[in-house]
């Protein structure tokens, strides 16, 4: 199986979504389109019983196929690595349960595979998370209640930047920011392979008062079209299309 190209979404909240289109159903279509949605809920102390805003980290999380994890601000940078690896994996695995259904029928996984042959395919789904390609696009609430926590989102990214470069396979990296007035998202960091060239990012945020956790998914999706879009017109070829990632 060739390595392919894994697209991700990581949206870092702490908060209700409260305005616009449901992002429970936006998710869904971003994985009908082959983009995975992760979650992480930044929590403080004062938030642990709220159980509104972690039911719909987890429910966004599922509908794009993806992970969702709440953890504490202090355990923030070790959490964004896992779950950008977890999902990574993930998707590979279901890619790969796919082709063992072609080949094996529809009832076999690689859950249900005897011993020996379970060990080679996991070592397939380790190499290829190795070696594909992964675009990840980080989707930050800059609310009002998320305005204390960027500094440590800050540092979080910048070592999920190290940890993923230590890869064979190329990375790259996009961040955005919600709330924006004119364009419900805003790019903070254009497409890169290092997330290091994030100096001075945060510390231009504004907070907003809501989250429109919805349109802000949605227009997140569009930006990979228009990344697609950008690469077709400039006639690049991309070694990575139609691999069945």
């Amino acid at each position: 199986m060739k390595a392919g190209r894994l697209k991700q979404i990581l949206l870092l909240t702490d908060g209700c979504s409260n305005y616009g289109e449901d992002p429970i159903a936006v998710a869904a279509l971003a994985r009908n389109q082959g983009v995975t949605v992760n979650v992480i809920g930044v929590l403080d102390d004062l938030q642990a019983g709220e159980p509104q805003g972690l039911k719909e980290v987890e429910s966004i999380a599922e509908a794009g196929g993806g992970v969702s994890q709440i953890v504490y601000q202090k355990n923030l940078s070790e959490t964004v690595q896992m779950v950008t690896k977890q999902a990574m994996n993930q998707t590979i695995q279901g890619v790969v349960n796919k082709e063992l259904q072609h080949i094996l029928g529809e009832s076999k996984t690689i859950e249900e595979l005897p011993p020996e042959q379970r060990g080679e395919v996991v070592e397939i789904v380790d190499d290829l998370g190795e070696t594909c390609q992964l675009e990840v696009l980080v989707l930050v609430d800059s609310s009002a209640s998320m305005h204390h926590k960027l500094p440590t989102v800050k540092e979080a990214l910048a070592d999920l930047s190290l940890s993923l470069n230590a890869r064979t396979g190329a990375n790259q990296f996009s961040v955005y920011s919600f709330p924006d007035p004119k364009h419900t998202i805003k790019e903070r960091l254009a497409w890169t392979t290092e997330l290091s060239a994030m100096h001075g990012l945060f510390s231009k945020l504004s907070s907003g008062g809501y989250t429109p956790t919805g349109p802000a998914l949605k227009e997140a999706l569009y930006a990979f079209t228009k990344k697609s879009i950008a690469k077709d017109e400039q006639g690049r070829v991309d070694p990575y299309e139609e691999t069945g990632f």
